[in-house]
């Protein structure tokens, strides 16, 4: 069965680990289109699945990038997870 981008996107997200984060970038290429960043940030802005660790996704440059729960809650819930970031994300 051919599985669509948004199910390969999910899959990828599904799949990183706790205290680990990926860029939209780098799921939007593990998922067949790296030109589609932004399509994996609106899939992870709609997305409700607790299967589907979106907190996880950030910006190319390391920054937090958004969340449907806000900005603040997805720091708390990446630090709760063991995530150190490189650069301070505030």
């Amino acid at each position: 069965m051919h599985k669509t981008f948004k199910q390969r996107v999910l899959e990828a997200v599904a799949k990183i680990p706790k205290g680990e984060v990926r860029s939209y970038k780098q799921i939007a290429t593990i998922a067949g289109n790296p030109k589609a960043s932004r399509v994996v940030g609106n899939l992870m802005n709609k997305n409700r699945n607790p299967k589907v660790p979106c907190h996880r996704v950030i910006r190319s440059d390391g920054s937090i990038g958004g969340f449907a729960f806000g900005t603040q809650r997805k720091i708390e819930i990446l630090a709760a997870e063991g995530y150190k970031p490189a650069k301070e994300l505030l």
